[in-house]
């Protein structure tokens, strides 16, 4: 068995070489070692995300959180437990929390709406990209529309006048998205809110409305 993360540093050198490195190229190389893999349970397979982790790079964390969400039919009971771990421990600006949270943590709170309750516990955690992982990991189970026992009001409220612009721009593009299923709820939550919430949010989660409910919200 060859050594993961020395493979995958070899084929993304080989591509800086040859060319651009883009996030594409990076899930290319994800999607082709993923299939060598002689041992494709969740226990190997998070094991090797945690190597490729502890190298801290932006590249191998792609494919680390690529492969994470490889193995979503595999999740269990203590898969909430890794992930938290992950978010705290390796996540570090808005870019890797988005690829994490919008897909493999994402897709495991679609699967257990009942794990909300331990995402509304990020609200308060001094790191930005843990608190914006509280609203933007709501994303995928509202894109799915698999969010019937999670409130998304509660995580926006949390946050409402969160200090970091990161935050407040994740809780907005997660009531836009929101918006696409629930308009009106959202639109009577940004009339009710639009005296103190910040124009930032503001303005995200009213990207999609129709014209009508912009012009209202606009103007009132």
């Amino acid at each position: 068995m060859f050594n993961v993360v020395e493979e995958a540093q070899k084929r993304i050198d080989k591509i800086k070489e040859e060319s651009r490195l883009t996030t594409g190229a990076v899930r290319s190389v994800s999607s082709s070692l993923f299939r060598e893999l002689n041992d494709q349970s969740i226990e190997s397979i998070f094991s090797l995300c945690e190597q490729l982790l502890n190298e801290r790079s932006w590249s191998l964390s792609i494919i680390a959180y690529d492969w994470a969400y490889r193995v979503r039919n595999q999740y269990n009971e203590s898969t909430f437990d890794v992930f938290e771990q992950w978010l705290k421990n390796y996540v570090t600006d808005w870019d890797d929390c988005d690829d994490f949270c919008t897909h493999a943590f994402g897709e495991l709170i679609s699967q257990r709406n009942d794990l909300f309750d331990r995402v509304l516990t990020w609200v308060d955690h001094p790191g930005f990209w843990v608190r914006r992982a509280a609203a933007v990991v709501l994303i995928y189970p509202i894109k799915k529309n698999k969010y019937d026992n999670i409130n998304p009001f509660q995580i926006s409220d949390a946050l409402l006048l969160d200090e970091h612009y990161l935050v407040l721009k994740g809780y907005g593009w997660m009531l836009k998205v929101l918006s696409q299923r629930e308009p009106e709820m959202v639109f009577q939550y940004l009339l009710d809110k639009r005296v103190v919430m910040p124009r930032i949010s503001f303005r995200y989660a009213l990207e999609k409305m129709n014209k009508e409910m912009k012009s209202r919200l606009m103007n009132e």
